[in-house]
């Protein structure tokens, strides 16, 4: 379903395009540079930017000279490099995206923050726990900004949705089940697939694990209770599903049990209808309620947050596009038609500029992210994810 949502997401976004025309750019707007030609780049950052008037494309880079040449072409950057570390040295880069494959993730964005550059990140962070801590390490000593593109967690949305969670009107939180399937399967041959890539369902699926921990307001688990993988038919090592029950302690002072669930070869109805009921989702069980969040990944697609009463079982349903507790205390605008992407590259922005950021996802939180998914993954009895020589 991951990959039906982001071709969604393109379509929508090249309508907003048209309907909406750019804003004319700022005197002194940021240099954007891009790494890799990945297909997630169009929605995750190009298309953003294009409607951002403090931020311009302009460099790309893909380890082909040509396909960087046409990726320039295309989506109009000044300028393409047929390797990455030429992009790096260029001095008018302000701030790169890094949509490598996940294990290359530490290795460049080392090398960005060594060159100067603020770095937006594709999730996974890294390959493990311990990239992770050292790359955060570094961007500190560094100076530079780092940020881990979790880019659902900046959508009114989930804003809206965490507010609900802290009201207390509905109870203490008894449980959660969050999941992200693949249905259809994702293609045979693909980076995800690969274990020297940092690859995996529970790797690529994150989210399930950044639903859990952000609805908990929770760090790392206190315990993993049982994890069991479905392994790739072509390698061991890599999980093709992974089902976990994990006791985390929340922010809110209690413990909670937690189960999640990733599969990146979900079986399709007749092997061609997606199972559109598992888009991205988590369920909050507390005392008094059931809280849904339908599609938290992309909610600017469509979404809604449902909320059961236990006693009386009536359904409440409710949907969130623009402003929202934390946007709303920065007193920027926001629009309805804007991207879970273009929400991100907002606050990104914002920070750069020095000015408070709506939401932001600090390194810590990153780290714990790692350290969570590595959890589960010693409990299922798989290897972590492989260590760059550039970390050890």
């Amino acid at each position: 379903m991951a990959l039906a949502l982001q071709a969604y997401t393109f379509l929508q976004q090249y309508t907003e395009a048209w309907l909406h025309p750019a804003p004319k750019k700022t005197s002194n707007p940021l240099r954007l540079g891009v790494l890799s030609s990945a297909q997630i780049n169009a929605a995750a950052v190009i298309h953003p930017v294009e409607t951002h008037e403090d931020v311009i494309l302009y460099a790309i880079a893909s380890r082909d000279a040509s396909t960087a040449r046409l990726q320039a072409k295309k989506y109009s950057f000044q300028k393409s490099y047929g390797d990455y570390q030429s992009l790096l040295d260029d001095p008018l880069v302000d701030f790169v995206y890094i949509s490598t494959p996940n294990g290359l993730h530490y290795e460049w964005a080392y090398k960005a923050l060594q060159a100067g550059k603020h770095v937006l990140l594709e999730k996974p962070f890294t390959s493990n726990a311990e990239e992770a801590q050292k790359l955060v390490e570094f961007s500190q000593k560094s100076g530079k900004i780092l940020m881990e593109a979790f880019h659902w967690q900046f959508h009114p949305a989930a804003h809206h949705f965490r507010q609900t969670l802290d009201s207390g009107e509905h109870g203490k939180i008894i449980r959660t089940n969050a999941r992200m399937t693949a249905s259809p399967a994702v293609p045979a041959g693909d980076i995800r697939w690969q274990y020297d890539l940092a690859g995996g369902s529970l790797m690529d699926m994150t989210y399930a694990m950044s639903f859990t921990r952000f609805a908990l307001k929770a760090h790392t688990p206190k315990e993993v209770l049982s994890a069991h993988a479905r392994t790739a038919d072509h390698d061991s090592k890599v999980d093709a599903a992974m089902t976990a029950d994990l006791l985390f302690e929340s922010g809110y002072g209690y413990d909670v049990v937690s189960k999640i669930y990733t599969d990146m070869a979900r079986s399709s109805l007749l092997s061609v209808i997606p199972r559109l009921w598992e888009l991205p989702s988590i369920e909050v069980e507390t005392e008094k309620s059931k809280i849904y969040f339908y599609n938290a990944m992309m909610p600017h697609i469509y979404h809604y947050i449902s909320v059961t009463d236990k006693a009386t079982e009536k359904t409440e349903y409710h949907k969130y596009f623009t402003g929202g507790p934390q946007w709303s205390k920065t007193g920027r605008a926001t629009q309805p038609y804007w991207s879970t992407y273009r929400y991100q590259l907002e606050a990104f922005v914002d920070k750069l500029r020095g000015r408070e950021p709506a939401h932001w996802v600090t390194g810590e939180e990153s780290i714990d992210e790692m350290k969570s998914i590595d959890s589960v993954y010693v409990r299922s009895g798989l290897p972590l994810r492989p260590t760059s020589a550039l970390a050890k």
